[in-house]
């Protein structure tokens, strides 16, 4: 029988995604963007479904509509809005109401007293207020009665094609939290850490073993086989592969979808096509002659910002998909067609499969990928859980 979860913020529903792989079965999730709860409800048919502000959701009628008792429940995941937390915020504040939301997920714990806790946020929580509010949720889940941790998880390391992080705090009831909690790496893959991996003198980043593991999947082998566009080409809204798929990845991605939706090419300025001559698949802005350059970045040395004006390398990883593809703040430009990502390939890039299909605008679409945990590290953290479950049974 699949285990139990609830998922708040669930967003458009990577997290969710990912643990129904892993074997869970969603029964709510609430989301307060209604277009964003839209695509998790057409992709998880069977899960109740709230676009709500969760400030304003009572946890015992959840509890008494999905006929659940206290303790019941083997799994309460869940990403409070992280933008408050991230070290890309422009202000860094306790002001900032987002950054108190985690107090909601606490109420649900608290009235449900699920089994299992899982928290997911931005490595900037780490070393927000000093460590002050990371430490806060610890606390207040021992108090609750949760042995609880945190490490922070690259999503390369299990197979996702980008160099994205993850903070990850689990948490189990009535027990200390085993050190097989968290799940081992499983790709090798040359990462760097721009943020505090250290907390309370213990370093959290959960790195592989030089012995173990395969490489890295790289950009081509996540979206090579996808049909090619022009610039601002949209054409039918299912679309053909344009080859059989050509590894194991892109066979996984294939799974249960009719063909290719939400790849529409966005229409990129024409002064970033002339730009885009110039970029050689893994350069950068640095390869744009300087009359052709923003003004703002005409002043920039050849070392920073290294990610922007992009064009990725097809051997390589992707930069971490963010919630809109611009190539003025990455490196989305396709290594070998004129055109930035589609949102189908900025999904695929994130480990969504084929068939999970996106709702809203093209800007609301890059918004719900760029905001999701990827499902195969998702999937990874909730085959790690299921042996705490058994042993609780």
């Amino acid at each position: 029988m699949a285990r139990s979860f609830i998922d708040l913020f669930s967003g458009a529903g990577g997290l969710s995604e990912g643990l129904v792989n892993a074997g869970f079965q969603g029964l709510y999730a609430n989301e307060i963007k209604e277009t964003y709860a839209n695509t998790y409800a057409k992709n998880h048919v069977d899960t109740f479904v709230e676009a709500k502000d969760i400030r304003d959701v009572d946890a015992k009628s959840v509890m008494k509509h999905l006929g659940i008792k206290k303790g019941q429940l083997d799994l309460l995941a869940g990403g409070p809005p992280c933008q408050g937390f991230s070290i890309n915020a422009p202000v860094r504040s306790t002001n900032d109401k987002r950054n108190h939301l985690f107090k909601e997920y606490l109420r649900f714990v608290k009235e449900m007293s699920p089994k299992i806790v899982l928290i997911e946020n931005v490595p900037g929580l780490v070393s927000f207020e000093r460590g002050a509010t990371l430490q806060a949720i610890l606390d207040s889940l021992g108090n609750l009665g949760y042995g609880a941790d945190v490490r922070i998880l690259g999503a390369a390391y299990f197979g996702v094609p980008q160099m994205r992080w993850r903070t990850i705090i689990l948490g189990i009831r009535g027990k200390d939290l085993p050190a097989t909690a968290y799940p081992k790496p499983t790709h090798h893959a040359i990462l760097k850490a721009n943020f505090t991996a250290s907390f309370n003198g213990k370093n959290i980043l959960q790195q592989p073993s030089c012995a173990f593991g395969s490489s890295f999947i790289t950009v081509k082998q996540a979206i090579g086989d996808l049909p090619p566009l022009k610039n601002g080409e949209k054409g039918i809204p299912v679309k053909d592969y344009e080859c059989d798929a050509q590894c194991s990845y892109q066979k996984r991605m294939r799974i249960g979808t009719q063909g290719v939706y939400n790849h529409e090419a966005p229409r990129l300025s024409k002064i970033n096509i002339e730009r885009l001559q110039y970029i050689k698949p893994g350069g950068n802005w640095s390869d744009i002659p300087y009359e052709l350059l923003p003004n703002g970045m005409q002043k920039a040395r050849k070392s920073d910002h290294t990610k922007r004006y992009g064009r990725v390398d097809p051997n390589g990883l992707a930069s971490t998909i963010l919630t809109k593809c611009d190539p003025h703040w990455g490196a989305f430009f396709h290594y070998n067609q004129d055109r930035s990502f589609t949102v189908r390939e900025a999904a695929r890039i994130q480990s969504f499969p084929d068939h999970y299909v996106f709702g809203g605008s093209q800007a609301d679409q890059f918004a719900q990928v760029g905001n999701a945990v990827p499902p195969i590290l998702a999937e990874a953290i909730g085959k790690s859980i299921l042996p705490m479950l058994e042993v609780m049974d």
